[in-house]
């Protein structure tokens, strides 16, 4: 992992998931991680540092990056994570406003708001790695997903759009695509369950290292990882 000893990472919605196990594999791989998120993690990280985060709200997330740049080596930021995320699944009429606008607070604004304090710092320092989270449902929709995919294919639109932006600054922006993943996001999704076929979080989390683990002049944009037979195990 000779192109992440050493860098200071930032991880948004660390507390368990996809999170939890970015920050480990990162952290692991010699990186300085902090993680910013309502929730510390649920478990100890050797090299991790977690600040509480409203990370909807521009001054906790300013806040938040002056506390991280004081802890980092350096003061700089080489990669962003925008991790944070939910799902709430409803059919289309009883989807409830408040629910809409949560998917939307936390899925968009909470990474745009993370990018914009960010792309700053990276541009001063000519270089920089942004890791945005998708969907397998950010390429197709889920049904009773209106609001869920919606903000997943904005990941995507917004990714696309501020790689554009940003690459003559020297500036990566990935986009990942899960499929099933065995978190606890599906304790809200009606009719599934999470079980043993669906990802491991250590499967996506080494990929986003591999996708990390580049020189200044390669970018892996766009990564789609599923698993290879989704269907629960049969009793």
């Amino acid at each position: 992992m000779q192109y992440i000893k050493g860098k200071n990472a930032i991880i948004t919605g660390v507390n368990s998931g996809l999170g939890l196990a970015f920050c480990k594999a990162l952290a692991l791989a010699g990186a300085h991680v902090v993680g910013w998120g309502r929730s510390a993690p649920e478990e100890p990280i050797e090299n991790f540092h977690f600040i509480p985060t409203e990370l909807d709200q521009a001054i906790s997330i300013e806040n938040s990056l002056q506390q991280s740049l004081e802890w980092f080596p350096e003061k700089r930021i080489d990669f962003l994570i925008t991790n944070a995320g939910l799902g709430r699944f409803y059919p289309i009429e009883q989807m409830p406003e408040s629910l809409w606008d949560e998917q939307i607070s936390i899925n968009l604004k909470s990474m745009f708001l993370c990018v914009q304090k960010v792309v700053p710092l990276m541009k001063a320092k000519g270089s920089g790695h942004i890791v945005t989270l998708s969907s397998v449902a950010g390429k197709t929709g889920a049904s009773w997903g209106t609001a869920y995919s919606a903000t997943k294919f904005g990941v995507v639109g917004f990714s696309e759009s501020l790689f554009q932006e940003v690459r003559a600054s020297g500036i990566k922006v990935s986009v990942v695509y899960p499929g099933s993943t065995q978190t606890n996001f599906f304790d809200t999704v009606p009719g599934i369950s999470t079980h043993h076929n669906m990802l491991t979080t250590e499967a996506v989390a080494n990929t986003v290292l591999h996708i990390l683990n580049t020189d200044q002049n390669t970018l892996i944009s766009e990564v789609v990882i599923r698993p290879l037979n989704s269907k629960p195990p049969e009793k």
